[in-house]
């Protein structure tokens, strides 16, 4: 059985109202402050660091976000049967929503859904977290040990999980076809899948509104919107896997 697996970058949500962080309109080019609220080392040793980034979180697109036809035909790409992984970079856990089983999803910077103590390591969810900065605790500690608490997402300065990369990496090894879609391949270590797919025979597709560093490699280049391109070439493909199990019947 034919194996897809799909990176995902910031590009596949921004139809869900969630903006990108590179883009023209991107987070970091709009507010370059904002990177300062997501950096490790200044979040762990400035309270009012802390303090900024939990409101930016309180006002975070990501809570009233919907998944959008992208999301819904990764999903429906892996319910026809195709063995599908998706490898992502977003934090927003829209893949899930949109019906993509847990255990075929890799958060290479984890997730915005929960948050983590950064001395005791104990989890909960951001919404429990959020409640009690609406309740007026502008820096909630944690209520386990009193530790310093942060979104369970890989700030900046911070080592991305070796389990998921690995387990990412031995996909990006094992497929039959590799999609990027909706990332710059800037970023590495999550870049490099691209290359390391390629390198083991993958058909590398890009799906991306600029060019990216890995497009030499791709077997194909897609400029045009998210939105609709990665529909239609989902269904090409899911054509392209029905066609080549009936030839094998």
């Amino acid at each position: 059985m034919t194996l897809v697996a799909i990176l995902s970058g910031a590009g596949i949500s921004t139809d869900s109202g969630i903006p990108d962080y590179r883009g023209p309109n991107g987070l970091w080019r709009k507010d370059p402050e904002a990177e300062k609220l997501v950096t490790y080392d200044l979040y762990m040793s400035d309270p009012e660091i802390r303090r900024r980034s939990w409101q930016m979180r309180r006002t975070s697109a990501t809570w009233n976000a919907e998944p959008n036809a992208a999301h819904r035909a990764v999903a429906g790409l892996e319910r026809s049967g195709v063995a599908v992984r998706v490898i992502t970079q977003n934090v927003d856990g829209l893949h899930q929503a949109a019906g993509l089983p847990a255990r075929k999803v890799f958060e290479l910077h984890g997730t915005a859904l929960h948050v983590v103590c950064t001395r005791c390591h104990a989890r909960s969810t951001m919404a429990e977290a959020l409640a009690r900065v609406e309740a007026g605790e502008p820096d909630p500690p944690c209520g386990v040990c009193g530790g310093i608490l942060k979104s369970a997402t890989v700030m900046f300065g911070e080592r991305l999980d070796p389990v998921v990369l690995g387990q990412a990496m031995a996909v990006a090894k094992g497929c039959e076809v590799f999609i990027a879609v909706g990332t710059t391949l800037q970023v590495q270590p999550a870049a490099s899948l691209a290359g390391i797919a390629a390198e083991h025979g993958a058909r590398l597709i890009v799906v991306n509104a600029e060019p990216t560093p890995y497009d030499a490699l791709a077997r194909e280049t897609i400029r045009e919107p998210i939105g609709t391109a990665l529909p239609a070439l989902l269904e090409r493909l899911a054509d392209e896997a029905g066609s080549g199990a009936s030839a094998g019947q």
